[in-house]
């Protein structure tokens, strides 16, 4: 397998390079120092260029910190890659808003790249992950009587959601498993315990959980403690839990070609199903919104959110209506199905039956 060279990376008429990870953040500290790990990992991928990280939310060094931290290496140009892996509100909205005001404020040049996305290399990665959880199972299960069951992070963006299905397509024929469905750790349906419940009755006798995640934190735990749930409930059925993506090497490759998409100036983003620009079925309401951040009053907090220390809830947004988080109005567009009977109403009744 022949993979990309790496990009040229030497200063042009813009100035010294530099490039920056956007990551989300999390009250997880295992999650923020796996992120960490990652971002040294492209360093030393990338040694010609200074590398540097931040985040949107509840960690430090929050963006605008990782891009000071440039500027003081002596950048003039900064490459930034959202590490997400789809591209929904927070690779569209929340990241460039913050990145567009601080160019604004010092005259810093921004190229903004693109999301993980749908990759040969991230399913590579996804691969190796579901080949080490069937390589340690006690027992021989044939793969035409095991489910696989991918866990996404959700979204409101019916796009990143379909995204997920596509990738769980892409392992199950891969594999050659019985079945595979997708479910959702939140915002969207079906969640990982109702979703659970009714694949459980299609009768496989092993079912394989992938959360299909960069990193560990409060969403991956909920979809291990779910599982459990489940798994209780059913011993006839045998659940294997898949670990989650982290640095592995291909998300590593990945990353240097999303750098190398900027330096090309081919970093395209999916416009024809994009929410905001396109009439999405469903979604014709959001067309043109104005892009910005909500996450400006929680930047670099590391004490959690009051709602959702343990596990997110979804609580802030049933409706798209803004409540009060620390004192700050805390706002997400409406989400047509937010009362879906297998969606996060399910979260707030305490436990799916």
């Amino acid at each position: 397998m022949v993979y990309p060279s790496h990009p040229d990376l030497s200063a042009g008429p813009l100035g010294p390079i530099g490039v920056l990870v956007c990551g989300h953040g999390s009250r997880n500290r295992l999650a923020v120092a796996e992120f960490a790990e990652l971002a040294k990992g492209l360093q030393a991928l990338l040694p010609e260029v200074p590398v540097e990280y931040g985040y949107l939310e509840f960690a430090r060094p929050i963006l605008r910190d990782g891009l000071e931290s440039l500027r003081v290496r002596g950048v003039s140009h900064v490459l930034a890659v959202p590490a997400m892996l789809f591209a929904a509100g927070h690779a569209k909205n929340d990241i460039p808003s913050v990145l567009n005001t601080y160019a604004a404020e010092t005259g810093l040049r921004i190229d903004y790249g693109r999301e993980l996305g749908v990759d040969l290399k991230m399913i590579q990665a996804a691969g190796a992950r579901i080949r080490e959880v069937l390589d340690d199972a006690a027992a021989e299960v044939p793969l035409h009587e095991t489910m696989l069951v991918v866990v996404g992070r959700g979204s409101s963006d019916p796009d990143a959601n379909s995204n997920v299905a596509k990738v769980t397509r892409m392992l199950v024929e891969g594999f050659g498993f019985g079945w595979g469905e997708t479910v959702y750790s939140g915002v969207t349906f079906p969640l990982v315990e109702p979703g659970l419940r009714q694949v459980v009755r299609l009768g496989y006798r092993r079912i394989v959980v992938f959360p299909y995640f960069l990193f560990s934190g409060v969403l991956v735990s909920r979809i291990q403690q779910h599982t459990e749930r489940v798994a209780q409930d059913h011993p006839e059925v045998e659940f294997l839990k898949a670990s989650y993506l982290a640095d592995h090497p291909r998300v590593l490759e990945t990353f240097v070609e999303r750098v190398a998409e900027v330096v090309r100036g081919d970093a395209n983003m999916n416009c024809s199903l994009c929410k905001y620009r396109a009439q999405v079925l469903g979604f014709e309401t959001e067309v043109g919104a104005p892009q910005h951040s909500h996450h400006h009053h929680v930047e670099g907090l590391t004490d959690g959110c009051d709602l959702c220390e343990r596990e997110c809830t979804g609580a802030c947004q049933p409706n798209g209506v803004p409540i009060q988080v620390g004192g700050h109005s805390h706002h997400h567009p409406p989400y047509p199905h937010a009362d879906h009977p297998l969606g996060p109403t399910t979260l707030l009744q305490g436990r799916s039956s």
